[in-house]
């Protein structure tokens, strides 16, 4: 047990109040590997109390006016914004992420509100509908507005833990759907600090809640039908579970996958590109759901691809993310470390070549580049989610997307072309949600539509598509009296 003297507690926030259970979930420091604070934890009752309370302000969250969420939302733009270093310093701490990676969060989260605050004066309340198209509806009118769908559950992942939850809360405050949200137990404070700053706004009385909890209590946000919408980031195998089990809510799901980025034979292979190559495959130690896992490179650049990602992975070091220099830190758990660790060595015995890495130290993997790797293997189908990436080489540019659309995934893949055709046939052939020409998979910017297909997920998430997933469409039909 930690030295609670020597922690932090942080409460939980049920109906938009903090409260302290007695019951409670000791946070790690991922690098140092030591207890630095603890989270009130939800029970049963905790959570039945939030989702009557969430179901008892769908009228009052739905009649909020678009300038009073804008009004709350920018307010949470500015107390983010004065609390930028610290949020920064929770998410080194508590998610082991590279400063420079953590501070980029910080903002990406600053801007996910402020891009919700932008939308709800700025997105269509509706249209109208020409309904008389047989000569029996002439003297009908139609038209539609977009209403909330009512109480949402979102659950979030660890690896982004603010901007990831910021992408399910702000979409529902400018939706007007009150919400309970359960935050990883890896990397709960993030939200519980955004959960602070939520206290300090006019959102209505009981609309919010956000409760750290194990996943056998937080099992009623998936299947309690009170609850009109599911947002799940997490792995594609809970991810489907849920959606089989949400009964008759609506299901979002982004489920990440083994990204590909293609490198085409007309790319000038500079410092640059080596450089996205490498951010994109082992910043915070490979752990995002866009992170590059397969390098493509045709034929004819494979040998100068190959030789210049050495000759920098060679200076790439596991390091203490609170230095600014960090690019690669230690991964979440030593349970996933060694988990990919034997998927590296599975795939040695059965002829693949390590290039470099392949090093393990507790929650620290060396970052790791393979070749020859068998497609059949764990570590080339499935999502590694860690700091390796394998090199494959393809003679023609239809071989290559052919390539990355065995995957079973399809979240984005990037691709490096100078030719217009080619970028063309990749967005017409590749099965993904997202194509990124000349740059990695690992691009996003908040207001884009972003999510998989196949085991990649359903649905789209980005300010505007993700407050679309949270309302419906209500239909108006006016008949003219004589």
């Amino acid at each position: 047990m930690a030295d609670v003297q020597n922690v932090v507690d942080y409460p939980l926030y049920v109906a938009g109040k903090a409260v302290k259970t007695g019951q409670w979930l000791e946070v790690h420091d991922k690098y140092r590997n030591s207890v630095y604070a603890r989270v009130a934890l939800a029970d049963a009752k905790v959570l039945e109390k939030a989702i009557a309370a969430s179901v008892s302000a769908e009228a009052e969250m739905a009649a909020l006016k678009p300038f009073q969420k804008q009004k709350i939302l920018l307010h949470c733009v500015k107390r983010f914004s004065e609390l930028r270093d610290e949020l920064t310093d929770i998410l080194i701490a508590e998610g082991g992420k590279p400063r420079g990676a953590a501070s980029a969060e910080v903002e990406r989260l600053i801007n996910t509100f402020q891009l919700a605050a932008d939308a709800v004066t700025q997105l269509d309340d509706g249209r109208m509908i020409p309904l008389a198209v047989t000569p029996a509806a002439s003297r009908y009118r139609g038209m539609v507005k977009h209403v909330p769908i009512g109480a949402v559950s979102l659950i979030s992942p660890f690896n982004f833990p603010l901007n990831l939850v910021a992408h399910k809360i702000a979409p529902a405050i400018a939706a007007g759907c009150p919400f309970v949200l359960k935050p990883a137990s890896l990397t709960p404070i993030s939200a519980l600090k955004i959960a602070e700053v939520l206290a300090e706004t006019d959102l209505p009385k009981g609309s919010w809640s956000i409760l750290p909890c194990d996943r056998q209590a937080a099992d009623i946000l998936v299947t309690d039908d009170r609850f009109k919408l599911l947002s799940f980031t997490g792995s594609d195998q809970v991810g489907w579970d849920m959606k089989a089990r949400a009964g008759r809510k609506k299901v979002t799901l982004e489920l990440g996958g083994n990204a590909a980025v293609l490198i085409d034979t007309d790319t000038v292979i500079d410092d640059a590109i080596i450089d996205r190559l490498i951010g994109a495959a082992y910043g915070h130690a490979g752990q995002i759901c866009i992170s590059v896992q397969r390098i493509l490179v045709h034929a004819d650049l494979y040998v100068e691809v190959k030789k210049k990602l050495l000759a920098k992975l060679k200076k790439l070091k596991v390091d203490d993310p609170a230095l600014s220099t960090t690019i690669v830190g230690p991964m979440i758990k030593e349970a996933e470390a060694v988990r990919l660790k034997k998927w590296i060595d599975k795939a040695e015995k059965k002829g693949a070549k390590i290039l470099i890495g392949g090093k393990l130290e507790g929650v620290f993997l060396d970052p790791t580049l393979l070749e020859n790797v068998d497609v059949k293997l764990e570590i080339y189908k499935d999502e590694a989610f860690g700091p390796i990436a394998i090199l494959e080489k393809f003679k023609n540019f239809e071989q290559g997307i052919a390539t990355i659309n065995q995957s079973r995934f399809g979240l984005q893949a990037g691709i490096y072309t100078q030719n217009l055709n080619h970028m063309l046939y990749a967005w017409d052939h590749l099965h993904v949600g997202g194509v990124i020409i000349n740059d990695v998979p690992t691009f996003r910017v908040d207001n884009m539509p972003y999510g998989g297909v196949k085991d990649s997920g359903l649905g789209r998430e980005g300010i505007h598509s993700a407050i679309r997933d949270m309302q419906e469409e209500r239909l108006l039909a006016i008949k003219e009296l004589s």
